[in-house]
């Protein structure tokens, strides 16, 4: 079995060494030279945990490779796969399939045999058809099926789900791509992982459908930490009071400053626009952008409000820049949206990111990035907490006061505690937490 990826990208390469892993030749393949080189170096140019070993492992073995000759790895190919991006097109926020179609054009010049060319990036209903449409105008005597073969990588975790995953979804007609697909997977189907056939359509719809149905968990408990702050209750304790419902579930219900990310945004766009080209609008995921892209923008005004209803000359510690921990994605992080409110309003910010600097500092101008979090505190006047890095919850919050010009921490991870940070001193506000009350 021989799989060409097509993209080099997070899905891409991430799946084409767990493919390798499997034991089945990859190659993969990227018309950036630049990105080729830097991964024959063994250069590994995402953050994601365990990526490098496992790249380093199977180049070693002889099962992945890296070029940039799509033409000759697709001639010997059993299944493309094209793991292109995707990105929000704009001006309608409908996903942009030019790579999508470029790459299949280029595939269809190229098929020399029998070939399963499969959809793996996350495309819009109807792209799959439209795929194999370009593929048959341009080569009328090729051999070949579409599969939709969605990808559900958490990013900081994506090894493991592609490797233990809740299940496949593979969208296909033909029973023959389905025997190539069952080849592929097989790993998987022998510890008995669920593998869902469908058709193109119904796979193309079901990520959509997952992604949406994610992002408005995380909007439902966000706007319920509000109410919560309203009248006294607290959110952890709402979260777990229905995530034990089985019906409901305990993951993806955790406050914050609302969703962002390489997924979630141009997915839940995407799958609005479709709904409305289809004449079948989906309210629900209408509100759900529009109240997390309202949510983000609030998030500076409680920092400005913790310090007094001014940040005007104040400096403000800022510990995280990507959208969550265990990646260096910048993609819709919260920090693109409340860091460039409060330089506007006069703060100095200096910030800590574990991974995420050298990509935070492509977009955010004018901040002193910091090697530590400590070095974060050192003469601040408020400390943010933006993404919830397992390391920040060690810190020591006695040593983060000594070094805080003033103790004030807002915290819209609720990495710590409240009574014992209130119980140092702290004026420290969190999110779907209940405030103090003080006695008349």
């Amino acid at each position: 079995m021989r799989i060409a990826m097509i993209g080099t990208g997070y899905v891409g390469l991430v799946s084409g060494a767990c493919f390798s892993q499997f034991g089945i030749d990859v190659v993969c393949v990227d018309k950036d030279k630049q990105k080729i080189a830097r991964l024959e170096a063994g250069e590994i140019p995402i953050y994601e945990p365990g990526l490098d070993k496992l790249v380093a492992d199977n180049r070693a073995a002889g099962r992945l490779t890296f070029t940039t000759d799509l033409a000759g790895s697709v001639a010997t190919a059993d299944a493309v796969f094209i793991a292109v991006g995707t990105p929000t097109r704009r001006g309608d926020g409908h996903a942009d399939l030019s790579y999508v179609y470029a790459a299949a054009s280029e595939v269809a010049d190229a098929l020399r045999q029998y070939t399963v060319i499969v959809n793996k990036s996350t495309v819009p209903v109807g792209t799959g058809r439209e795929v194999g449409r370009i593929v048959r105008e341009r080569r009328p005597d090729a051999e070949f099926d579409v599969v939709s073969n969605p990808e559900f990588l958490r990013e900081g975790a994506a090894i493991e789900d592609f490797m233990k995953p809740d299940r496949i979804v593979i969208g296909t007609q033909s029973e023959r791509a389905r025997e190539v697909m069952r080849a592929i997977y097989r790993p998987l189907y022998l510890i008995e992982t669920p593998i869902v056939f469908t058709t193109l359509e119904t796979a193309e719809l079901i990520k959509y459908a997952g992604n949406t149905f994610l992002a408005t968990k995380i909007t439902f408990i966000n706007e319920m930490a509000d109410l919560c702050e309203k009248v006294g209750a607290d959110v952890h304790d709402v979260a777990r009071g229905i995530g034990l419902d089985g019906r409901i579930g305990r993951k993806f219900l955790h406050p914050g400053p609302g969703y962002g990310g390489s997924c979630f945004p141009k997915d839940t766009l995407a799958l609005a626009y479709t709904a409305r080209e289809a004449g079948s609008p989906v309210t629900i995921v209408e509100q759900v952008i529009q109240v997390n892209a309202e949510r983000k923008k609030r998030m500076a005004q409680r920092v400005v409000e913790a310090c007094g209803g001014s940040v005007a000359g104040k400096t403000i510690g800022v510990l995280g820049l990507a959208f969550k921990p265990n990646t260096d994605d910048m993609r819709d992080a919260a920090a693109l949206d409340i860091l460039p409110a409060l330089l506007t309003a006069g703060a100095r910010i200096q910030a800590h990111d574990p991974a995420a600097m050298e990509e935070a500092a492509r977009h955010l101008k004018g901040i002193d990035y910091k090697d530590n979090a400590y070095d974060v505190a050192k003469d601040a006047d408020c400390l943010v907490v933006l993404t919830e890095w397992t390391q920040f919850r060690a810190l020591d919050p006695k040593r983060l006061k000594e070094l805080l010009r003033r103790p004030v921490v807002v915290d819209l991870r609720n990495i710590f505690n409240p009574a014992e940070m209130r119980g140092l001193g702290f004026v420290y506000e969190s999110i779907g937490r209940p405030q103090p009350r003080h006695s008349a």
